[in-house]
């Protein structure tokens, strides 16, 4: 049983991974005039941060996720890399 646990844990992380370092390439790609299209994405999320005062502390929350062409690209690997692991 823990062993399947370990191998969802180490699934996220290659996501998550994926997503990030293809969303770091997508930018960086964003400034090359034939890689332009791997920037191209979306934003989700809450563009003002929802916040409740309770007068002795006060929360803040917050949640913002930008895809692009290239985070997904990334999860694709990941997911490739993770199968043939």
């Amino acid at each position: 049983m823990a062993t399947r646990d370990k191998n969802i844990w180490i699934l996220i992380i290659f996501i998550l991974s994926g997503l990030v370092i293809g969303g770091l390439l997508g930018e960086l790609a964003s400034k090359v005039d034939f890689l332009w299209w791997l920037s191209y994405g979306q934003d989700f999320g809450l563009t003002d941060p929802l916040s409740l005062d309770l007068n002795i502390i006060k929360l803040t929350f917050g949640l913002q996720l930008k895809i692009n062409i290239a985070s997904i690209i990334g999860m694709a690997i990941a997911i490739f890399i993770y199968r043939k692991i």
